[in-house]
């Protein structure tokens, strides 16, 4: 049976979900985290499968993931830009380069890059960062490997039997997720930048080689830093909805 509710508010509380990329170190108690992903199991799923499992990261192992996703950043960091011989030396010792999902690493298809290139430059502009300061940009991507600072980083894992299918059921079960994290008052950001590791992840947890890592998802409580009055620009209906033949 369906409640009334306002639309006009779900519109509301929706459009003020943003992603959170500065976090407190405040905690976050267990029975918050399972209540979050109970709502996130709200979403429909495919036949009801719900092809994906949570690791979620906190205390020691979300330090240790942490620092070795910042040591393999700054390894294959280095060898950018840099000559020839540099980026055959980061090839032969792998140090840094993914071990995973490595069309994270490509370039957006032109159809995609203008968005991409509007929200980074805007964003990078917000928080004071010029294009041409190669050091402030690499500092910020850093970022993503400390979690933006957040306690707990969700890493979620897709079945591979249903590919696009488990992809498709793991996005809805995001957004409840995140959604659920919005109203409790926590802020979360969905990374694809900590899925080109996998392997860290599963020193880490007991997952089955049936599944593989799509995203992580920083979950805390927003801080009052700048970069969190980003708002990042929403595409009208009209950029997506695809007109008609003409017969």
């Amino acid at each position: 049976m369906t409640k009334n509710f306002d639309s006009n508010d779900f519109s509301s509380f929706v459009a003020s979900r943003r992603s959170t990329r500065d976090f407190e170190s405040t905690p976050i108690p267990d029975e918050l985290i399972e209540e979050i992903i109970a709502d996130g199991l709200t979403s429909p799923s495919w036949s009801n499968t719900r092809p994906f499992v949570v690791a979620v990261a906190k205390g020691d192992v979300r330090d240790r993931l942490s620092k070795e996703f910042l040591s393999r950043f700054e390894a294959i960091k280095s060898a950018r830009g840099e000559g020839f011989f540099a980026k055959m030396k980061a090839v032969l010792r792998r140090k840094g380069l993914p071990t995973s999902n490595w069309l994270i690493i490509r370039p957006y298809h032109k159809d995609l890059m203008p968005r991409s290139r509007r929200v980074g430059k805007e964003m990078l502009t917000h928080i004071g960062v010029e294009r041409d300061d190669k050091k402030g940009r690499d500092a910020f991507w850093a970022r993503n490997y400390e979690f933006f600072g957040a306690p707990v980083e969700l890493f979620l894992f897709t079945h591979k039997s249903l590919g696009k299918f488990a992809t498709s059921d793991a996005g809805l079960f995001m957004q409840n997720l995140m959604l659920s994290a919005h109203a409790k008052g926590l802020g979360t950001c969905a990374q694809g930048s900590v899925a080109v590791w996998e392997d860290a992840v599963r020193k880490e947890f007991s997952i089955s080689k049936k599944y593989s890592l799509l995203c992580g998802i920083c979950v805390g409580y927003p801080s009052d830093g700048k970069i969190n009055s980003f708002n990042a620009h929403r595409i009208p209906p009209s950029e997506i909805i695809v007109p008609v033949k003409n017969k």
